[in-house]
């Protein structure tokens, strides 16, 4: 692999980041500076990154946030300064900050200075696709470069559970210290749902009365053969059927909502479908997964860890994976086997339509109980708010 023509390319590129990184090193580190970034700068204002900004807000008003992305012109809070997530202005930034808090890895060739913080918060806690060494013969050189390097910068990982810190060190190659906090992207789903629910329906335009039904499917691609990839597919269920089958089995009036994955939403406007329906309401373009998913009645997704998100939030979650080997072959095994999972999991539109039918509220609460209890799963609905003080600590303990 070292003569691959590819890794060659990304190296010398990590090189160049790297000596911009050194150059910036003529300014000074602001102690009260923290600098915030999502998916590779695709996401917004959104995921666990978010949720610790607005805390921190809250709890040290003086505090400079700054948020790295690539698109300036995305709404962000008065109180957030928005910069280009591009190489001169990555160092920047990160190069004059104190804490670092990002959901993604950094780019390879970052580099930290001493006293530098830097907070992992990842974007998935508990889930199911195989990452980092889990992912055997189909982990990337690459990859495994960029992940060695994030781990390398990494001072903490936030954790869940005594799952999370027991995979870290093959999911993403860090062997550090973790904060069993919880998901600071879950805090909403735990303590607002009544108000998301009223909420996002008002936004949309729908009766309070309306029932919400997110399918959500995950990213597919990554770096795979040496090239980075980001795919969609058409989904392939009849959302019409899938609408007569939740109003015949729960009632009321039912819509869809649609997600695509924050990076393949980056690069276009809506999902693409077999057909258009005025009961199909496309949200990916809605900066934060976690409001939406905190105002649905049902999730339908693939692969996602939104799905534990829900779940540990009481959220009724159906699995419909209807490319199980073709994903398995591109990514490796997965992280779990069907029966160690609180979801049902269907793999075709037949069976999505049994396991509608079929769903049983009362066994499903059951499952994810035991799930939580026998993994160590902690979601409090104060993650934020421990996170934050964490932080806030650090800072003053040095200026002290």
């Amino acid at each position: 692999m070292s003569n691959d023509p590819y890794i060659k390319k990304r190296k010398r590129q990590a090189r160049m980041l790297s000596a911009r990184f050194l150059l910036m090193r003529v300014f000074p580190v602001k102690k009260n500076k923290i600098v915030f970034s999502s998916y590779e700068g695709d996401g917004g204002f959104c995921c666990n990154p978010r949720y610790i900004a607005e805390e921190l807000h809250k709890q040290r008003p003086d505090l400079e946030l700054v948020w790295l992305t690539k698109d300036i012109n995305r709404v962000f809070p008065d109180y957030i300064t928005v910069k280009p997530y591009s190489s001169w202005s990555l160092a920047y930034q990160l190069s004059t900050a104190r804490v670092w808090i990002d959901n993604y890895r950094k780019p390879f060739g970052t580099l930290k200075r001493k006293g530098q913080l830097y907070i992992q918060t990842w974007h998935a806690s508990i889930g199911f696709k195989a990452v980092g060494l889990y992912r055997g013969d189909a982990f990337p050189e690459i990859a495994r470069l960029v992940s060695e390097w994030d781990a390398n910068l990494t001072d903490y990982v936030i954790s869940n559970s005594e799952y999370c810190d027991r995979v870290y060190p093959k999911k993403l190659l860090y062997n550090g210290p973790t904060l069993r906090t919880g998901s600071p992207r879950v805090d909403c789903l735990i303590n607002d749902r009544e108000k998301l629910h009223k909420m996002i329906r008002v936004k949309l335009g729908l009766p309070k009365e309306t029932k919400l039904v997110l399918f959500a499917p995950t990213f597919r691609g990554g770096n795979q053969k040496g090239k980075k990839e980001v795919v969609s597919e058409i989904p392939q269920i009849d959302f019409s059927r899938l609408i007569s089958e939740l109003i015949q089995k729960f009632g009321g009036d039912w819509k869809v909502l649609l997600r695509l994955h924050p990076q393949l939403a980056a690069k276009m406007d809506k999902m693409p479908l077999l057909s258009e329906d005025e009961r199909l309401i496309d949200v990916s373009q809605e900066p934060d997964m976690s409001e939406i998913l905190g105002a649905s009645d049902l999730l339908i997704t693939d692969y996602s860890s939104c799905a534990f998100d829900a779940a540990f939030a009481g959220i009724p979650v159906i699995l419909f994976a209807d490319d199980i080997q073709e994903y398995k072959a591109n990514r490796g095994e997965f992280m779990w086997k069907r029966d160690e999972l609180p979801f049902s999991i269907s793999e075709n539109v037949e069976s999505l339509s049994e396991s509608i039918n079929q769903f049983d509220c009362n066994q499903y609460f059951e499952n994810v109980r035991l799930f939580i209890n026998k993994h160590a799963v902690l979601e409090d609905g104060k993650s934020s708010n421990k996170l934050s003080s964490f932080i806030c600590n650090m800072i003053s303990e040095e200026r002290n």
